[in-house]
């Protein structure tokens, strides 16, 4: 096994990536933090890549942020101890959100803090049964990072949000999901299969109209109706200019299965 902060491994259109620190349940130290969006820049770069997979090592997804490096930045330097969330939050949180092409997360185990931010970023989820949920920030008299502030309303609802983050309590998949938190639940040992099954899909499917899906999405809620619609006529012309769209248009008229190539 490597001792690399973060793997990748790519099976055919798919890539995996791991936050690789199983011992300390993947709390994020800047060189893991470092290492992910390193790995995000890569794979999300990378043509050959047409779905990722995010997961962790062991038996947590994600802990967030490593309190004992935490600590002793404090120590060092109050002021600067929280340029990690520009630094280093922000683009993780963006590299997921925006990257062109699908990204599932395969939530394996615990995910609080930073790593339920990461979970929300992606696109899809599978979730281990049984696995602990929760923002955690208010535990230790801190406020959301990692896009929570936006990602977490979103999926669940202002009230629901609030309750989260300002009681801090932990919660299941099984609630996850029944407050909008979509995903699905499987047994432990299926997470990881379940998530690289998804995505070998998706990266089957058409993945230019994925990720122009993915940006009308991400700021539709945010635009009024008639800006909607031009951004959606803009971005259907583009898609519709594609050899995929052509090809599946033709498949579909002689009564065929349309292969997609990203172009």
């Amino acid at each position: 096994m490597t001792d690399a902060p973060v793997t990748v491994e790519r099976s055919d259109a798919v890539a995996t990536v791991t936050l690789n620190r199983p011992d300390r349940h993947n709390a994020l130290t800047v060189e893991v933090k470092e290492a992910l969006v390193a790995a995000l820049g890569e794979v999300g770069a990378d043509p050959d890549v047409r779905a990722v997979v995010l997961t962790g090592a062991g038996r947590s997804f994600c802990v967030g942020q490593d309190l004992g490096e935490h600590a002793a930045a404090l120590e060092a330097d109050a002021e600067t101890a929280f340029e990690t969330v520009a630094l280093h939050y922000a683009p993780i949180v963006l590299g997921l959100a925006t990257m062109p092409k699908p990204v599932v997360a395969a939530v394996n185990g615990t995910c609080v803090g930073a790593g339920l931010g990461f979970a929300l970023a992606c696109d899809l989820r599978v979730f281990a049964a049984g696995a602990t949920l929760g923002t955690a920030f208010s535990a230790i008299g801190l406020t959301c990072d990692s896009g929570l502030a936006a990602t977490l309303p979103r999926a669940v609802g202002d009230a629901r949000a609030r309750e989260l983050v300002l009681l801090g309590r932990s919660f299941t998949p099984e609630e996850a999901v029944g407050w909008g938190i979509a995903g699905e639940v499987v047994p432990s040992e299926d997470v990881r299969a379940s998530a690289l099954a998804l995505a070998q899909r998706l990266a089957a499917g058409p993945t230019l109209a994925y990720a122009e899906s993915k940006r009308l999405l991400a700021v539709g809620l945010d635009r009024t109706l008639e800006e909607t619609l031009l951004e959606e006529a803009v971005g259907q012309a583009r898609v519709g200019r594609s050899q995929d769209h052509g090809g599946a248009v033709a498949a579909f008229l002689a009564r065929e299965k349309p292969e997609f190539r990203g172009r």
